[in-house]
């Protein structure tokens, strides 16, 4: 069985890739990239390599073998669509994906446009969401290109949320996440931003997932509860928005309605 995964907004995470390079700003501060230099130093087989882009081969099949449905993470710990991924074990994953339809899979990249191009080699499964990360104003182009591509369910990833990215155009598109930085270098948040898209989100119809303010001295509410670990939601740097949890999903989950 896949474990149980300590990212808010999915429940399993698959990791058939590690590894990856930075595009962005928003890739500055990359935990999947602390993370893989302590498993390196640590001489675990998979971070051998550090967080340089590598296939994880015996990882290809995993979700075959889980029984109970899951929203599966694709690649916590690196991007699917990375430049140096091979044509014929990325057909291999997608293969894997469509043969276990009783998952739903989540796709987050900041390579949309090689998404794109992957169009040329394969229809996109029904039970794969595809998202984009977007920090700032200057990343969200990469809205346009999403909207290119036939996912069932579309979302943006907000985190690390750097600026004021509003007024935004999220057309056809089905979920929102926002987060703020976290880590000993996390870069600032503010309310505002958040609210700002908040809104927007309302106005559309579209449903809203605030993950977390990253850090204690970015949340505006010093007596936030969920800045308790003891606390059900605890999140890094509380995870309230004027005293509530807005943390919504899409309409489409499992193939149901909700």
């Amino acid at each position: 069985m896949a474990g149980k995964s300590k990212i808010e907004w999915t429940e399993a995470t698959w990791n058939p890739t590690t590894g990856c390079s930075k595009v962005s700003a928003g890739c500055k501060n990359c935990y999947a990239e602390n993370w893989a230099h302590m498993q390196q130093k640590r001489g675990i087989t998979q971070y051998e390599k550090g967080f340089q882009f590598s296939l994880a081969t015996s990882r290809s099949k995993d979700p075959l073998r889980w029984k109970e449905s899951k929203l599966v993470f694709v690649n916590s710990m690196s991007d699917l669509f990375h430049e140096q991924i091979p044509l014929n074990y990325l057909i291999e994953l997608f293969e894997t994906m469509e043969q276990s339809a009783r998952h739903t899979y989540q796709i987050l990249t900041k390579r949309p446009e090689n998404a794109l191009k992957w169009l040329k080699h394969y229809n996109w499964p029904v039970n794969v969401w595809l998202g984009v990360s977007v920090e700032s104003k200057k990343t969200s182009h990469r809205l346009d290109t999403l909207r290119k591509i036939p996912a069932k369910t579309r979302f943006v990833s907000f985190e690390p949320l750097l600026e004021d990215v509003v007024p935004l155009d999220l057309s056809e598109l089905d979920w929102i996440i926002v987060g703020g930085e976290s880590g000993g270098q996390a870069r600032h948040i503010e309310k505002r931003w958040v609210t700002r898209i908040q809104d927007q989100c309302k106005e559309q119809n579209i449903p809203f997932f605030f993950k977390q303010w990253g850090k204690r001295a970015f949340n505006p509410n010093n007596n936030d509860p969920t800045l308790n670990k003891s606390h059900e939601h605890h999140a890094r740097g509380g995870c309230l928005i004027d005293n509530k949890l807005i943390r919504e999903f899409p309409k489409a989950m499992y193939g149901t309605s909700y």
